[in-house]
């Protein structure tokens, strides 16, 4: 296992640095898209236009890396991406932004796809759920720790987004200059949505839900912070919550799901989920109140994107699990285009607390649908049958959603195994015993 890390180190310390500069982007663009004057409205279609961009970014990188190599494609995602950061602050106006996020999110999804295929060949059975771990933790870190960097400047001048910049500049070092060679990614064709809801309506629904979820908070998050008067550090920490919630969340919550009835566990997380917006709802502008709520909401958020793969992963067979990630896929991405357009139009009439209650509906509209669910149909596996948790992030592409789906599918084959031959010694004890 220490070869195999060391072997993707330059990976994970490219990858903590580029979600340094992305992590940024996102909050400083709440930040200086409200001091030049934008309304809630705008900065949604600007959230939503990189999420349009991943989404097109995520489909088309794999046959540019079939064409040229993942260096060169790395190299030119990474690049643009860059610049395209440094051009925020040359055009502060809604359409300009709205184009260059849409850039942004396409090279953001290049550069996943493109790390994700080297990881997903540099990992094997019997240490990927290890190996996706890691990589998992190195994206939340970087993106916790981005926040912290805004401390450095003002957002009213280009020099934090300079500092975004040259932080997804540097990442390129440690992954170009490795010795390690990375194959082509290849994309099974997604499972229809129509088919992929026939088989997992749950799923189906409650993924695109948590792309809604996971959008808003990702990009209208810094929206609702100025609007309630945080300062820039303020609002760093606000996002900085969020995305600490899960490091802290995400085992329990995995643990659990692993020995009892998925659709309760969604059920209850969605739930608590919408407690824990209704209270930051009602409780206003308290600094401490507003944290907390963030560190729970995140907490919750991540967790229940993960456990919602690992139900739609339990009623398929293995082969079906590269073409339902696909599918899953495009139902979260259509979620978190649509998300924040619905929260910014909300927030704009409504005042900047609608933030909590857009929230808080999605998540209630999970528990109730994971509620009907239950009275609809039976147990549908056995929790001792059902697929190993894994913590798979909302920002995953279809690489590691699949290669997350086969890892746990074998990792519960061999426990089953296991348990198997552990009855099958105790029978023979006991003949010979007798």
């Amino acid at each position: 296992m220490k070869q195999i890390l060391l072997g993707i180190m330059p990976l994970l310390i490219g990858i903590f640095f580029i979600l340094l500069g992305n992590g940024m982007q996102f909050t400083l663009v709440g930040l200086r898209g409200d001091l030049e004057g934008f309304s809630a409205a705008d900065l949604a279609v600007v959230t939503s236009a990189y999420f349009v961009g991943y989404l097109l970014g995520a489909r088309s990188t794999p046959g540019f890396i079939r064409r040229v190599g993942h260096v060169r494609v790395f190299a030119a995602v990474g690049s643009f991406m860059s610049a395209a950061l440094i051009a925020l602050t040359l055009i502060a106006e809604p359409f300009a932004w709205t184009l260059l996020r849409v850039v942004i999110g396409f090279c953001m999804a290049g550069i996943y796809v493109t790390a994700e295929s080297w990881l997903n060949a540099e990992a094997t059975n019997e240490n990927r759920g290890t190996v996706l771990s890691v990589y998992m933790i190195a994206q939340t870190l970087g993106t916790i720790a981005a926040q912290g960097l805004l401390a450095l400047g003002d957002a009213a001048t280009a020099s934090l987004f300079i500092v975004a910049s040259i932080m997804v500049s540097i990442s390129f070092g440690p992954i170009l200059l490795s010795v390690s060679p990375t194959p082509a990614a290849q994309l099974s064709r997604p499972m229809a949505l129509s088919e992929l809801f026939r088989g997992a309506p749950l799923g189906t629904f409650g993924i695109f839900c948590l792309g809604t979820i996971y959008a808003t908070q990702a990009g209208m998050g810094p929206v609702f912070g100025v609007q309630v008067g945080m300062s820039a550090q303020q609002v760093s920490l606000f996002m900085a919550m969020l995305f600490t919630g899960p490091l802290l969340l995400q085992v329990p919550i995995g643990w659990i799901s692993d020995r009892v009835d998925r659709r309760l566990v969604i059920f209850a997380t969605s739930a608590f989920g919408a407690v824990f917006c209704l209270s930051g709802w009602l409780i206003g502008g308290g600094q401490a109140a507003l944290l907390g709520t963030a560190f729970l909401v995140g907490g919750v958020t991540m967790p229940l994107y993960a456990l919602l793969l690992a139900y739609v992963n339990d009623g398929l067979p293995t082969e079906d699990m590269p073409a339902a990630s696909g599918g899953m896929a495009l139902t979260f991405g259509l979620g978190a285009i649509l998300g924040p357009l619905a929260a910014g139009f909300v927030m704009q009439i409504f005042g900047a607390y609608m933030f909590w209650v857009s929230l808080g509906a999605t998540f209630l509209c999970v528990a109730l649908f994971a509620l009907y669910r239950m009275t609809q149909r039976e147990v549908p596996t056995p929790p001792s049958e059902t697929e190993s948790y894994i913590g798979v992030l909302p920002s995953a592409t279809q690489i590691t959603v699949a290669a997350a789906g086969s890892w746990s599918a074998s990792q519960s084959k061999e426990q089953g195994e296991g348990e198997d031959a552990g009855e099958k010694d105790g029978e023979d004890r006991h003949e010979m015993q007798r």
